[in-house]
């Protein structure tokens, strides 16, 4: 779980910690809304000694608000993941058709 005070004048960095207790930090690439009104983030890890070239996987989180702060939390369900997945994929489908 990750905690992201949101503000729009940052480079949207997020810090969390795995279960071994490690600190990932990722940058924010964007909010992605379901038709259900859930919000998952997409996330790139981001380490700061690294400045190859090399493809990053994006991660994809599902978000919600407390108060001021956003909660990132891993989905440990695979049929939710697959479907936002898909949705995701289907967005992408209809931007490319209306180019």
């Amino acid at each position: 779980m990750a905690k992201h005070e949101h503000d729009e004048m940052d480079e949207q960095l997020i810090e969390t910690i795995d279960e071994e207790g490690n600190i990932i930090n990722f940058e924010l690439i964007d909010i992605i809304e379901t038709e259900d009104g859930k919000e998952y983030g997409l996330l790139l890890p981001k380490d700061e000694n690294d400045d190859s070239d090399e493809e990053k996987e994006v991660v994809l989180m599902r978000l919600t608000k407390e108060g001021e702060e956003y909660i990132f939390e891993m989905i440990e369900d695979d049929d939710e993941f697959n479907r936002v997945v898909e949705f995701i994929d289907s967005l992408d489908s209809s931007e490319e058709v209306s180019e």
